[in-house]
């Protein structure tokens, strides 16, 4: 058991990654709790710290034969974009300027916010529930596979929806018209705890 300890799947790296993923992961998950200015505010938050800790995973190579079974239900995929898209309304669409595989002319594609976040949810939420079965070779094909779709996939995803989740934040406009009334301040804190924890064990590794 010492020596399983030892695995790169135990390293800081991951752990830190784990405790960022969780959190988005729950807060996607919690979403019918907030306002739709309070997601902007959380998801242009803990995105960056998604990507970063996800930019330094070590990688790995597979060693089972099978691939590792997908928990993330078409409905639990439906149940949070849905949930999303009821909060974010008309701000849920944009343009996306920039799409892996589209011509030179680059030209305008609709893309959709909550889709893209949940898309990044639905691969982040696989491999937590691999990770915590706790087995060493499960977790380690769960890293390959997390790495591996980073790289081609969602990590891609979430630096475009960043942008637009940004623009809709700081765009003067008012997000939650009068249907959440001063709601805002409610979970304010709740908001802050979390980003306040990262930011704190940030402050101490550099100390």
């Amino acid at each position: 058991m010492e020596g399983e300890l030892d695995h790169l799947v135990y390293s800081k790296t991951v752990l830190e990654f784990v405790t960022v993923g969780n959190e988005y992961c729950n807060q996607l998950e919690n979403a019918y709790d907030r306002s739709a200015k309070e997601l902007f505010t959380v998801v242009v938050r803990i995105l960056p710290l998604l990507y970063v800790k996800a930019l330094v995973l070590p990688k790995t190579e597979f060693v089972l034969d099978e691939n590792i079974e997908k928990t993330v239900r078409e409905e639990d995929y439906i149940r949070v974009q849905h949930t999303l898209l009821n909060k974010f309304g008309e701000f849920d669409d944009y343009l996306e300027v920039f799409v892996p595989d589209n011509d030179m002319e680059q030209e305008e594609v609709a893309s959709s916010i909550s889709e893209n976040l949940t898309d990044i949810y639905q691969d982040v939420k696989d491999f937590l529930f691999a990770y915590r079965i706790g087995v060493t070779d499960i977790m380690n094909d769960a890293l390959v596979e997390l790495v591996n779709s980073f790289e081609m996939y969602w990590g891609q995803k979430l630096v475009n929806v960043l942008r637009a989740c940004h623009s809709v934040l700081y765009s003067g406009k008012d997000i939650d018209g009068e249907l959440y009334g001063g709601a805002e301040n409610d979970n304010q804190s709740d908001d802050n705890d979390w980003f306040n924890r990262f930011q704190e064990q940030w402050n101490d590794e550099n100390n």
